[in-house]
Parts: structure tokens; C-alpha cells; sequence
């Protein structure tokens, strides 16, 4: 069989033109997976600091808030303590008060006709 020139050269280029499309498209999908290989072990690393950072200040806020904590329970404890009695001798000044003011008003009068 034979072949002319021409049909092989146009056999020829069309086989260099699809190796080369496809060597350049693994090429660049070569590429672009190392890109993001490497972006993404950046951000990664980024994340972990910032993931760390996060956590040493939410432990130290625990700790603070834990500290808070103690002194507000010292703090009610010793105004409990001083409001209870306050309210201990309130009560018996009230108490007091209602006596006195039952003297003021008196006994009702039972027997007494209103005058027309």
C-alpha cells in the first residue's frame, strides 16, 4: 500500500499536536495539584497557630473566670452574712413599728352610734 508524503506528514503533526495537548494538560495538572498542596499546607499551618493561640486564651480566661468565681463566692458569703443580719434586726424593727402603730389607732369602738 502506498502513502503519499503529504497524508504522512499530516498523520505526523496531528500525533505531535495531541502528544503535546496532552503532555501540556498533565503538565498543568502536574502544577496546579502542587499549588494547592502548598496552599494547603499553609493555611493548615495557619489554622494550627491560630487554633493554638485560641486555646491558650480560652484557658486563661477559664482560669481568670475560675479565680472570679472563688472571690464571688467569698464576696456573698461575707455580705450574706452581714445582709442576713441586717435583715434579722430590720425585722424585729418592723415588728416595732406595727405594735405602735396598732397603739395609735386603738381598739375599735364597738358601741359608739353615729349622731345624724
Amino acid at each position: 500500500m502506498f502513502v503519499s508524503a503529504e497524508t504522512l506528514a499530516i498523520v505526523v503533526s496531528a500525533l505531535g499536536v495531541v502528544l503535546t495537548l496532552g503532555t501540556t494538560l498533565f503538565a498543568g495538572f502536574a502544577w496546579f495539584l502542587r499549588r494547592l498542596d502548598e496552599v494547603e499546607h499553609r493555611l493548615g499551618a495557619r489554622i494550627d497557630e491560630v487554633e493554638q493561640r485560641l486555646g491558650a486564651r480560652i484557658d486563661e480566661v477559664e482560669q481568670r473566670l475560675g479565680a472570679l468565681a472563688g472571690e464571688v463566692v467569698e464576696v456573698e458569703h461575707r455580705l450574706g452574712a452581714r445582709l442576713g443580719a441586717r435583715i434579722d434586726a430590720l425585722a424585729g424593727e418592723v415588728v416595732e413599728v406595727k405594735i405602735a402603730v396598732a397603739r395609735l389607732e386603738g381598739p375599735p369602738r364597738h358601741l359608739v352610734l353615729a349622731a345624724r
